[in-house]
């Protein structure tokens, strides 16, 4: 489906945009693994640091989300690899955040040898598109400054900037 403000280009030929399964779970490890360095890399004093088994521990994180309430974990497929995946909820309204209810994406992550293929903006859109089927009335995200190319990606496709985080060492 192609929605305003949303990169409205067909889905790019030979990709499919699936739910997540438990089988995917060496591959979603592999990428979250791929999330965890790549924001290491930003700031290695704001971001987790990789461990030795990050690939397993983040595997087995986003298959646990399978059939939870509410949660959403996608994997875009080309040729019978996985590409890429995003992960979301849809939240209840956070007072610590000052927000109504709205669906979260947590992370979108692309392998490097698909980016710049419309692979990230179709697993957006199918993301948003499942999010306003739980009945969220609007999607936020947050991306690491230095993410520039994710960044311009999101404003495309229809983002707009409402907060900043701040960071501090104590």
């Amino acid at each position: 489906m192609l929605r305003p403000g949303c990169n409205n280009r067909p889905m790019p030929e030979g990709l499919n945009i699936r739910p997540a399964e438990p089988g995917d779970r060496d591959a979603l490890g592999r990428l979250g693994a791929m999330l965890v360095q790549e924001h290491y890399d930003f700031d290695r004093l704001r971001f987790l640091a990789p461990m030795p088994d990050i690939e397993q521990r983040y595997g087995d994180f986003l298959v646990s989300r399978h059939g939870q309430p509410n949660n959403l974990v996608l994997v875009a497929e080309r040729d019978g690899a996985i590409a890429g995946y995003v992960f979301g909820a849809k939240e209840d309204a956070d007072f610590m955040m000052l927000r109504g209810p709205a669906g979260v994406v947590y992370d979108l992550l692309v392998d490097p040898d698909y980016r710049r293929q419309g692979v990230g903006a179709a697993l957006m859109t199918a993301m948003l598109d499942a999010l306003a089927k739980l009945g969220a009335p609007r999607a936020l995200l947050y991306t690491a400054a230095k993410n520039e190319g994710a960044q311009a990606m999101f404003d495309r496709i229809g983002f707009r900037r409402t907060m900043i985080e701040m960071t501090r060492e104590l």
